[in-house]
């Protein structure tokens, strides 16, 4: 009697950084996966993955299954794979796991980010995922999904008739609402993570938004400031003015808490069908943030202004800083309050580490020390004596 292989699970935006974890711990857990890769100017999709699988073979001390890679394109028809591999995905993939996305905050249109990776390509992933009879559909979606909404956001809320503050907001609750209207979907498994930031462990991170936008935005100001003078821990340029009171809440998780709950979540089938709110119990307060970008760049002398009225004689540093981080406006908003009953009830053994003034400088400071930029190290191996996945 012959014993069939297991299934796989095709995960989609694989080199990202949530991406990049979600294939370590689910190959750790022995779930089979294929990853929907393109190439880039360096690497083909194949060594893009090895690159990758590489860095965590060193980082664990053994060489770890690879994956199925499936070269494409997420915004073609047949998310752009050749005839051969959509025939083994609809022959041996058993379900999806839809993690690409667009980050981008801002758009010119439609025609653009983030709608067409996150609107137009969730549509392609389900066309797909329908056309290969791919019926377990476990999409990433966001906690931001609930635009300025305020107070207490359920895991079963989505469209409230909320408004926006940014086009990415809006992309992913399209994007989720799509998911939803996939009849032909058996199971639809929602993720909803905050801010991402990077391993609790390591500092590790391969993205830079957000919080660390912020920290090489200063940090870039300091160094420029202080080019050709010792450091004296106080900028001249300086005292500047925030615009916030310092008493707003942002809900910041670790890449490596969020890849270890999903993992869990799909590997234990009693737990699909359902939406997970991934937040921390105890959000990070804006001082807190604020503190941190002084200390992580040695940058003393601004103070938190309050939001009540705009800066109506802004210093040429203000200028510069509010410019730059215009994109990140609505970042730094209150956070409202997320339920997330679903997330504790299905993994209550995996706690979300604090994320508190000492581990924030920690991962600020290790991205200083990264320069803001990561490239993955193409490693060639000997494949002769290892048995594929």
């Amino acid at each position: 009697m012959q014993i069939s292989e297991p299934k796989h699970y095709l995960l989609t935006g694989a080199t990202g950084l949530l991406g990049r974890y979600l294939m370590k711990d689910l190959t750790l857990a022995g779930i089979p996966l294929a990853v929907h890769v393109r190439p880039n100017r360096r690497f083909s999709a194949q060594e893009r993955i090895e690159a990758i699988f590489s860095y965590w073979d060193q980082q664990l001390g053994k060489a770890l299954p690879r994956p199925k890679v499936l070269c494409g394109q997420l915004s073609e028809d047949s998310l752009g794979m050749v005839p051969q591999d959509i025939s083994w995905a609809a022959e041996n993939c058993c379900g999806v796991i839809h993690n690409a996305a667009s980050l981008s905050f801002v758009s010119t249109g439609r025609d653009s980010e983030p709608y067409v990776s996150n609107v137009k390509g969730t549509g392609n992933v389900l066309q797909f995922c329908q056309e290969a009879g791919i019926y377990d559909f476990h999409h990433v979606s966001t906690a931001y999904v609930c635009g300025l909404r305020s107070g207490v956001v359920l895991e079963s809320e989505l469209d409230e008739g909320q408004e926006f503050s940014n086009p990415y907001e809006e992309s992913k609750v399209e994007a989720e609402q799509m998911t939803r209207e996939a009849n032909f979907i058996k199971s639809h498994t929602v993720y909803r993570p905050s801010i991402i930031i990077g391993d609790s462990k390591t500092g590790f991170t391969n993205t830079f938004h957000g919080f660390y936008a912020a920290v090489q935005l200063v940090n870039t100001m300091c160094n420029h400031s202080t080019k050709g003078r010792q450091p004296t821990g106080h900028l001249d340029l300086y005292p500047g003015r925030v615009t916030l009171n310092g008493s707003e809440v942002k809900n910041l998780v670790p890449v490596d808490w969020v890849s270890s709950v999903m993992s869990h979540i799909i590997s234990h089938p009693e737990h699909h069908g359902k939406t997970y709110h991934l937040t921390p119990r105890n959000p990070v307060r804006v001082r807190t943030l604020h503190a941190v970008l002084q200390a992580s760049s040695k940058m003393y002398g601004t103070q938190l202004y309050g939001n009540e009225n705009p800066i109506k004689d802004p210093t040429e540093v203000e200028q510069f800083f509010y410019e730059h981080i215009r994109v990140y406006d609505s970042y730094w908003r209150n956070d409202p309050t997320f339920d997330s009953t679903n997330t504790r009830q299905a993994a209550p053994h995996l706690p979300c580490p604090h994320i508190d003034y000492k581990k924030l400088l920690f991962l600020a400071r290790h991205a200083i020390e990264m320069n803001f930029s990561w490239r993955d190290k193409l490693v060639k191996r000997d494949t002769s004596s290892l048995v594929p996945h």
